[in-house]
């Protein structure tokens, strides 16, 4: 084989090497293109989520404000309570007094 030869040849698999990794470039792009639904429906698919998380924080939004308004009912009412049972002790406490004084007015 002649230096020619030699060249000719090497050539010629340069050139076979790169026409296969292009074919082959060209394959692995022609099946993994994404297709314009495929685009869609990501678009759609994350649309989707964010609204959904939107309507998440509403939620979480609704349930602190419902959740300090029943904290707030509930402080008002057990405040309530406690005047209402100390204004029973303090009637208690009277018609105690009344009995003692009742009793002591008939036994002099």
């Amino acid at each position: 084989m002649n230096r020619l030869e030699f060249i000719v040849t090497t050539a010629i698999i340069l050139f076979v090497a790169f026409a296969l990794g292009w074919f082959a470039n060209w394959l692995v792009h022609r099946f993994t293109r994404v297709s314009a639904s495929d685009v869609n429906e990501l678009d759609r698919m994350s649309q989707e989520l964010h609204d959904a998380e939107e309507t998440r924080d509403e939620a979480i939004a609704w349930l602190q404000q419902r959740e300090a308004d029943l904290s707030n009912q509930l402080a008002q009412t057990e405040a309530e309570l406690r005047a209402a049972m100390e204004g029973l002790r303090e009637a208690r406490q009277e018609a105690e007094e009344l009995r003692s004084y009742v009793e002591r007015a008939r036994s002099t």
